[in-house]
């Protein structure tokens, strides 16, 4: 007795939980009603049982357990109301999601310089997203309101509101009409420029601690992630915010200069004439400038970006908006003889930006497959074309977007009127906008067919695997029903393997319709049924038909859209739903779209370093950090980011995880086989759980092989290899001894990261000790595995090893500190770790 009273106790175990999208409150994560916050905000919190609030003043009462705490992160994306109004900068996330879907680059080769033209070639098509739906605002407010209704009293007299625009008062001189209508673009181009610079004080603004990772030498493979710079990129934010906000104002001015200096050429009025050259010069020169700025640097990786260009961030949305204030007095100038009369030239608008963007999508795609020849890697997405694939589709969905917009306003003016029928002075859109839904329905039944091929490979390959899941239970009879139920099950979590190819066939039929579509509308300059008319039957009828229907698939997913932002801005069970969304497409930072969603990964991974090295360093315990599903993303985000003594102190053990299936696919760069394996060797102690029924979790560093391959308890006894820590087993103080008995676990072979396929369901049928059908899991519940205690506790048992502690003893970790504005130059202008 006396010898176990000077025994000082074992420190403390700590198991720091993740859960993945959808989210999951504290008593959930925790199994325990009683829940008190440890550390953090209403936005995002560490909590504890409240029994365990005080666990590291008793350290030992947990002799035979760890404490358990569980990482809330879920209200970054789905809060308050307003992250309803993120649904219409879904564009600019998925193009901002291709910076980072790039391929490898070799350990060495010219590929830094393709990585900085891949970079630069994605942040122009995210300028030219911007660019687009300031250009859809100015067609709604400037043409279809200002110019064609206002000046039309058939528009205006059914509309008291619109009754001061007349043509013959103050107001109804077209200059000033579009002087009025400028304010709208305007405005909106304020409101991203505002919640660009709240959403990056609240939500990325978070400094990493000093000395929080240490990267390799440039050339030696050191995973991009681990760099000290990688979740604080203020810079490039503030001069991507600043180039945008002042392109969407010289577009504004541009829109309004135009048809004014056009008419006083024509008006042979030379003061106004030169004042209208000097005006467009110096529109110019500021789109040259806005170029020079997005074009001219990227990220830098290597070091936090403390340092604003304010020059850039000044001076350039400043100047933007003088010269649009200049612009608006020229345009408000009284001309007694104007008339407003067609269209604006908003067809020629349009089809530049389209054209660009297919070119720049081009150009993308040559720049990723010469990075992909230099550093093969078979298991990345369409073979490197991933991220050109992901940009076509936010240009198409950007284009969609926006010219439904337009054409819901067109529809709501002309009342009873169509654009297809000459002679008919309606207010219409550009002739490129009815080109662009027409081509909707092809693309919709070329989407249904694909649909329709992989349902049916789903169902011959849920045939195939059906044979074989009644031998997976051996002593179980068969059963037809529940073989089927569990071969779909594996069936369709295949399907997401085959998510690429679907990409790519939307992409390129999208690439393809959308230059038809241009053609069309330049080649004809008429809407393609009013361009069809003297065909043949047939083709002039299908035009017709493929007009009107997309026409009315624009309104229909307009009115959804909106139908959907309203409940989610009202239901937060619905705002949830969307923040699936965000929990995905928003964990990158904003390397190539400013008014993307922000990214939340730059306060989650931050918050979870800060809490691993400070406990750790404050208690010399030892850590597991468990994540699931998108929590495993973050997980590994973080400990990329531990200093390396801290990192000896910690285990990872991730399940329904992501990181190969999905991130290392998609995103190779970042998460393919070369940054997974590094984080390997890293972190030695690391264990993935994952089932053939989870259509998002898989192995991580290998791919998943046949999904009729067995996943029973049959196929997972017969894994051979020894428990984690080969000759030492977990000890008894970390079994659970209120738990009832259950048969032991096969832990993975001597040396992997992956365990699996785990058996779901647990049991085939109705036995004694499951007398009610279990269910199949699939991508939830993998707590409930017996797996996931084993490899926990064996985990832990690792970190507690004589060799570990030898290397790493207690209080050995310093607190961390918070980095502080650099003393030392800047360093070159695109240093090693520069991400395009």
């Amino acid at each position: 007795m006396a010898l176990e009273l000077l025994t000082p106790p074992r420190p403390l175990a700590l198991e720091l939980r993740v859960h993945g999208v959808h989210g999951a409150p504290p008593d959930e994560l925790l199994g325990d009603p009683r829940t008190v916050r440890i550390t953090g905000d209403s936005t995002a919190a560490v909590f504890r049982r409240a029994a365990d609030a005080d666990a590291e003043a008793h350290p030992e009462w947990y002799a035979g357990r760890p404490v358990v705490e569980a990482y809330c992160w879920s209200r970054l994306t789905s809060g308050n109301g307003s992250r309803a109004l993120w649904l219409l900068l879904l564009p600019f996330m998925v193009v901002n999601l291709a910076h980072w879907a790039r391929p490898a680059e070799p350990a060495t080769g010219p590929a830094p310089r393709a990585v900085r033209t891949y970079g630069v070639l994605v942040r122009v098509l995210a300028l030219s997203l911007t660019l687009l739906l300031i250009a859809a605002a100015c067609e709604v407010a400037l043409d279809l309101l200002a110019w064609q209704c206002a000046g039309d009293r058939a528009c205006t007299g059914s509309r008291s509101w619109l009754g001061f625009l007349e043509p013959g008062g103050w107001w109804g001189q077209p200059g000033r009409r579009l002087v009025l209508g400028a304010l709208v673009p305007a405005a909106l181009t304020g409101l991203l420029w505002f919640l660009s610079n709240r959403t990056w004080s609240a939500y990325e603004s978070q400094p990493p601690p000093a000395g929080a990772a240490v990267p390799a030498p440039a050339g030696e493979g050191a995973p991009a992630l681990g760099r000290p710079g990688f979740w604080y990129g203020r810079r490039i934010v503030a001069r991507l915010r600043a180039a945008h906000t002042a392109a969407g104002l010289l577009t504004v001015a541009a829109a309004v200069a135009a048809p004014t200096a056009r008419y006083d050429r024509s008006a042979a009025a030379p003061v106004l004439d030169l004042l209208g050259w000097v005006l467009e010069v110096l529109l110019a020169a500021g789109g040259v400038a806005v170029a020079w700025v997005v074009c001219r640097r990227g990220r830098t990786e290597a070091r936090p970006d403390h340092a604003l260009d304010r020059a850039a961030v000044t001076l350039l949305p400043g100047a933007a908006l003088a010269l649009l204030a200049a612009v608006l007095l020229y345009a408000g100038w009284s001309r007694p003889g104007w008339t407003s009369a067609g269209r604006l030239p908003g067809d020629f608008v349009f089809g530049v930006l389209m054209l660009g963007q297919g070119c720049c999508v081009l150009l993308l795609g040559v720049v990723a497959a010469r990075l992909y020849r230099l550093a093969p890697d078979p298991a990345s997405a369409l073979h490197g074309l991933g991220g050109p694939a992901i940009a076509m589709l936010g240009c198409a969905l950007g284009g969609v977007m926006s010219g439904g917009v337009a054409q819901r306003v067109a529809d709501w003016l002309d009342g009873g009127g169509t654009p297809s029928a000459a002679r008919v002075p309606v207010p219409a859109p550009p002739v490129l906008l009815s080109w662009q839904a027409a081509v909707l329905p092809p693309l919709l039944l070329v989407l249904a067919l694909l649909a329709a091929w992989f349902a049916v490979r789903g169902v011959r390959a849920r045939r195939r695997i059906a044979a074989t899941v009644a031998a997976e239970y051996p002593g179980e009879p068969p059963d037809e029903d529940r073989s089927r139920r569990i071969a779909g099950a594996r069936a369709a979590a295949a399907l997401t393997d085959s998510a690429p190819w679907f990409v790519a066939a939307v992409s390129g039929i999208t690439l393809l319709l959308g230059a038809g579509a241009l053609a069309g509308a330049w080649l004809s300059g008429r809407v393609p049924g009013e361009a069809a008319r003297g065909a043949h039957p047939l083709l002039a009828d299908a035009a017709r038909a493929a007009q009107d229907t997309g026409s009315w698939l624009i309104g229909l997913g307009i009115a959804a859209f909106v139908t959907w932002g309203r409940r989610a801005y009202r239901d937060p069970a619905a705002r949830r739903t969307i923040g699936v969304l965000w929990d995905v497409g928003t964990f990158w930072p904003r390397a190539a779209h400013p008014f993307a969603p922000p990214c939340y990964a730059e306060r989650a991974v931050p918050d979870l370093t800060w809490r691993m090295t400070g406990w750790t360093g404050r208690t010399g315990g030892r850590l597991v950090i468990s994540g699931h599903s998108q929590g495993s993303v973050l997980a590994a985000a973080a400990v990329w980011q531990l200093p390396p003594q801290v990192r000896r102190r910690v285990a990872l053990l991730t399940y329904g995880s992501p990181l190969r299936r999905l991130y290392g696919r998609w995103f190779p760069a970042y998460f393919g086989p070369g940054p997974l394996g590094a984080l390997h060797g890293d972190v030695d102690c690391w264990r993935n759980l994952w089932r053939a029924t989870d259509p998002i979790g898989g192995p991580v560093l290998h791919d998943a092989g046949d999904p009729a391959a067995p996943a029973g308890p049959a196929a997972s006894a017969a894994v051979p290899g020894a428990p984690i820590d080969p000759g030492a087993p977990a000890p008894p103080d970390l079994a659970d001894p209120a738990g009832p008995p259950v048969p032991p676990a096969p832990h993975a072979p001597a040396g992997s990261v992956d365990r699996g396929p785990l058996a779901d369901p647990l049991a085939y049928g109705r036995s004694a000790r499951h007398p009610l059908p279990a269910p199949i899991l699939g991508h939830f519940d993998y707590q409930a595995d017996p797996a996931f205690a084993a490899e926990r506790d064996a985990l832990l048992a690792r970190l507690a090893g004589p060799a570990r502690r030898g290397r790493s003893g207690p209080r050995a970790v310093p607190a961390p500190r918070v980095s502080k504005e650099p003393a030392a130059p800047e360093g070159p202008e695109d240093p090693p770790g520069t991400a395009g």
